[in-house]
Formats: structure tokens, C-alpha cells, sequence
């Protein structure tokens, strides 16, 4: 069925020179509590079959509302158009009724979410979800079919192992797994134009480059147009025809890829490409005494039970892991999705159950009173808008340990280290008020980091921190923890797919697949020195998105 869908829908495409989609003089404007907020100004610009265009700037530049316009999702009418138009196959898309604009949504028109995790129905399977979008626009669908379909998605973004697991929850996957549920979502209807929101933001280099080149083997296959929301550069420079520049909502500069990258004009492009976060100047005292020492770490999820729901088959997520962490030192963790490296940390901060021995600060963890251990060990999930209260607002959020760990502060004294935590993130103070929802993406995650700050703990661990954050922003995050870790004695666990922040964080790695140990050791002498094959082509991956080498089963 699913074939013969796509073959129909190249005989259906038009062959006209005409856009795809045209977007002229957009402008977004929402409506809050303190009056009009312009998200978006005068944006036009064109995508054709075939072609591919990025939209490139900081978080809250204004990239995602212009997605979400061409889609008609903001919140109406507290959003609203001033001016512009969006034509899809020359219908105009602001304004279309309900019903006609939902049979474009998911058919005609997919879309990949920047979070994953906030955009997946927690109650429904991973089956249901894929399923459920090929049910919609072809209802007399055989189930059979849909199941052939389904299957061959996970197979599409690398996802072969999860045939097994058809009834898992989206909370039992791991992000970067999630990451390609969604775009496996996004593609099932085969779509003429694909909205891509940071696509590969959670996903380690390898599976990067598998996505990559999936999307652009779909292109030409269906002639699909593509446009990719991305603060990753070498990702737009490898994937995209035309680029434009976003900062406060102002489209500065829209090139062609290579005159952009070769001969940017505009002096926030030019920031942008320069942004790169700079390795740590201060080597690591080997005298440091030692804060967390784990020694063969187990965990694991049961998969099948028996008639008496007892379990007879196991995921081993994480197998037989052993480290140590001096204070002051900083261990990276690196590996593809789904190889433990989260699973590691919940269970470090006794958030999952494991088995083994865990001490921090010379003492095991099971005797350590847990509202003490919280306050002395914190973690930045790697969802941040999953991890923040929707009822709460930013102060609430960042100030609510502070009134469980430290509930002998005044109030103005709690006030006062929200206000630092935030400008030590570089977010406005009086950002306080609002809620989550008024944020970017990359807006939250600062947030998120502030609120574990905000503690002072002696150790984070650091869930994909810098995974939704632009370049400049990247480096300016990297820096602020950098010195953090000087000024109070910080410990971190730094837990990312994006080796080049890895390394300029890191004072020892960790390499794991499988929920295995694969290389420990000084961050120069395995980034320079791999000793382990799996090791060399995760850092051949990185330095060349183009360089994909089968990893094993």
C-alpha cells in the first residue's frame, strides 16, 4: 500500500516552477499580560519542491514561531498575524478552516518537534503514536498494512531493535530514541514539505548522520521540500540550499549555503559562525580528593513477564559500570542513544533503582539522608520543558529547592539567589514572572540549569545541556560552567552527544555502548588516542557528519 502511496504521490507532484510554499511578509505578534510581544517581523522567503531552506539564529530569534505559523499551530488568537501571508500549493494557510488545514497537517505538510518528550502522548504506545498518523488521513487503511508501515519507519531512522518493544512507552525510551519516534511520525504519510525543529539535537553524531542522510535520500526520492530549523551550522552547511539569519524576530541576512558560509555580511552571521566553545585552560589537579566513586553499577528493565507477572527477560541498561569523580573534575560521558549514558546517571543519583556501591564523599549513598543528598547533588534533564511545571513560574520553578533545603532564608534573600541564578545563565531577571510556555526552547534549558545552580551542589550532573542552545549560546554556557567549577568547587558529570562540548568540558571520559564500558580514561588521551574501534568512529562521525560506519548490532 504504502509504496504505491509514495509512487502516487510523485506522478500527483506538480511540475511546475512555481514554490511549494511561498511566505510574504509574515509577522507574529502575541498578546501577554504586560501587552504585544512581536515574535516575528516581516518574514518572507520561498521553498520549491526538492529544495531545501534553514532557518538559523539564537534561541528566541523567532525560528520555531515561524514554523509553527506555516502550520497554523500557535495559540489563537493570542497569537495573531498583523500582516503576511503562507501559501502551501498556492492556498493560503493563515486563516484556513479547521478541517481543511488538519487534512494538510501530517499528510501533506509533517513536522518533527523540538521536544520529543512534550510532544509524545505519555499514555499511548510507540506503536499507537506512528500508527495513529496513518490512521488519520487513510482510515480505511489495512491494519496489516499500517504494521508493515510502522516497522519499516523504525527501520528508516535506525531504530531496528524497538520492533520488539512496539508496546514501550515514550518515558522507557531514551531521548535520542524518542527524537526519532517523532520523525519517524513525521514521515509516515511520506509528506510534501517537511518542517524539521532541531531534528538531531538529541541524537549522538552517528545516528546524526544516518538521519541526515535519510532526509536527504527521502528529498529526492519524493521531491520533498525541507525546512530545517537548526543552531547546528555544520548540519545546515551539509543539508541546506538556502539559509536565513533570524535575530529578534528580523530575517538579517538570506543567502545561498555558499556565499553565506564563504562570505556572511551581516556581523551577527559572522558571530555565529565564529562561536565554537573553547577548551578548558585549567588542567585538572590529580589530587583532588575523590567526591563519587561507583563500583559495578547495575540496572535493569524487565521486557517480558510470565502468566504471574513475574519478569523472565531483562534490558540490561546499565552493565557492570565502575568510575570515579574527584572534586573540581569534570567526566564526560559520551556513546550512541539508548546506550545507558542517562540510565547511568538516575541511577548515580539514586533516581533509579541499581545495584552496587555508590559513595560520595567517602560515604555510601544509602546512608545519606536523601533531602541532604539532593541538595548536594543535582541534575539538568535533558527535556527541559518535560522537566518544568507548566502552573509554576520561572521564579517558582528556580526558588522551590531553596524553600526545601534552605527554608531558613527569607524571602528576599531566596529572591535575590533566583535573581542571581538567572543572570548567571544570562537571562533577564524580570523574566521571573512569566511561565515556561513563554520561552524558547533554548530559553528553558538555561532555566533548567539555574534551577540546579541555585543550590549550590557540589556536584551536576548535566543531562544533554547544551543540546537545544545555539552556538553563540553553546559557548557562552560552557564558559559560565567552566567557571562555576573554579569559583565553588564544582564537580560535573557531563553527559552529551556533541563531542566537540564534551571535550571542552571534560577532564576524563567515559565511553559506553550497549550499557557497557567500552573506554575510561583522560579526555586527551581518548580523543587523541582511541583505543577501541567503537571509540575511533564516534569521533570520525563527529568530525565529518558524512563519515557513517556500521557501530555493531
Amino acid at each position: 500500500m504504502f509504496y504505491s502511496l509514495t509512487m502516487l504521490k510523485n506522478t500527483m507532484s506538480q511540475t511546475t516552477s512555481s514554490p511549494l510554499l511561498q511566505v510574504n511578509d509574515l509577522s507574529v505578534r502575541f498578546k501577554t499580560p504586560n501587552g504585544y510581544f512581536d515574535a516575528v517581523k516581516s518574514a518572507s522567503f520561498q521553498v520549491s519542491r526538492g529544495e531545501s531552506l534553514a532557518l538559523v539564529g539564537e534561541s528566541g530569534s523567532g525560528k520555531s514561531v515561524t514554523a509553527l505559523s506555516i502550520m497554523q499551530l500557535l495559540p489563537y488568537p493570542l497569537a495573531s498575524h498583523p500582516t503576511g501571508s503562507v501559501l502551501f500549493e498556492g492556498q493560503e494557510l493563515i486563516g484556513m478552516e479547521p478541517k481543511k488545514i488538519r487534512e494538510i497537517r501530517g499528510d501533506k505538510i509533517g513536522m518533527i518537534f523540538q521536544e520529543p518528550m512534550s510532544s509524545l502522548n505519555p499514555l499511548h504506545t510507540i506503536y499507537r503514536q506512528i500508527a495513529e498518523v496513518i490512521e488519520l488521513h487513510y482510515p480505511a487503511s489495512d491494519k496489516t498494512d499500517i504494521e508493515r508501515r510502522v516497522l519499516e519507519l523504525l527501520d528508516l531512522v535506525g531504530l531496528p531493535r524497538l520492533k520488539n518493544r512496539l508496546g514501550s512507552y515514550p518515558h522507557e525510551l531514551s531521548g535520542g530514541q524518542r527524537q526519532r519516534i517523532m520523525i519517524a511520525m513525521a514521515l509516515a504519510n511520506t509528506p510534501d514539505l517537511l518542517i524539521a525543529d532541531e531534528p538531531t539535537t538529541a541524537l549522538d553524531v552517528t545516528i546524526q548522520a544516518q538521519i541526515l542522510e535519510l532526509l536527504q535520500d527521502l528529498q529526492k526520492r519524493l521531491d520533498m521540500a525541507l525546512i530545517l530549523i537548526s543552531h547546528d551550522l555544520k548540519v545546515v552547511e551539509k543539508m541546506c540550499n538556502d539559509v536565513c539569519v533570524m535575530k529578534h524576530g528580523d530575517i538579517v541576512e538570506h543567502k545561498r549555503r555558499e556565499a553565506l558560509f564563504s562570505a556572511p555580511e551581516h556581523e551577527y552571521t559572522k558571530l555565529l559562525l565564529a562561536s565554537q566553545p573553547r577548551k578548558m585552560q585549567i588542567t585538572a589537579n590529580e589530587n583532588e580528593p575523590v567526591l563519587l566513586e561507583a563500583k559495578n553499577i547495575h540496572v535493569r528493565f524487565p521486557v517480558k513477564k510470565n502468566f504471574f507477572g513475574k519478569a523472565t527477560e531483562f534490558v540490561h541498561a546499565v552493565d557492570d559500570i565502575s568510575l570515579t569523580l574527584r572534586a573540581r573534575h569534570t567526566l564526560g560521558v559520551v556513546g550512541e542513544s539508548g546506550s545507558g549514558k542517562t540510565t547511568l546517571g538516575l541511577a548515580l543519583l539514586r533516581l533509579l533503582k541499581s545495584t552496587g556501591d555508590v559513595k560520595f564523599s567517602g560515604k555510601d549513598i544509602a546512608d545519606i539522608p536523601v533531602q541532604s543528598l539532593r541538595s548536594q547533588m543535582q541534575i539538568v534533564f535533558q527535556d527541559p520543558f518535560g522537566s518544568l511545571s507548566p502552573r509554576m513560574s520561572v521564579g517558582e520553578i528556580i526558588g522551590e529547592g531553596l524553600g526545601i533545603h534552605f527554608a531558613t532564608l527569607s524571602k528576599q534573600e531566596q529572591e535575590e539567589r533566583i535573581i542571581e541564578a538567572l543572570k548567571n545563565v544570562r537571562l533577564d531577571p524580570e523574566t521571573r514572572h512569566r511561565y515556561p510556555h513563554e520561552f524558547s526552547g533554548g530559553q528553558r534549558q538555561r532555566i533548567s540549569i539555574a534551577r540546579a545552580l541555585v543550590l549550590n551542589p557540589r556536584l551536576i550532573i548535566l543531562d544533554e545541556p547544551t543540546s537545544a542552545l545555539d552556538v553563540s549560546v553553546q559557548a557562552q554556557i560552557v564558559e559560565l560552567l567552566q567557571d562555576l567549577q573554579q569559583q565553588h568547587n564544582l564537580s560535573y558529570m557531563f553527559i552529551s552527544h556533541d563531542l566537540k562540548v564534551v571535550r571542552a568540558m571534560s577532564h576524563e571520559i567515559l565511553v559506553m555502548k550497549d550499557g557497557k564500558m567500552v573506554e575510561y580514561g583522560k579526555a586527551d588521551d581518548v580523543f587523541d588516542n582511541p583505543q577501541q574501534e567503537y571509540t575511533r568512529n564516534l569521533m570520525e562521525a563527529a568530525i565529518n557528519l558524512r563519515t557513517r560506519k556500521k557501530m555493531g548490532s
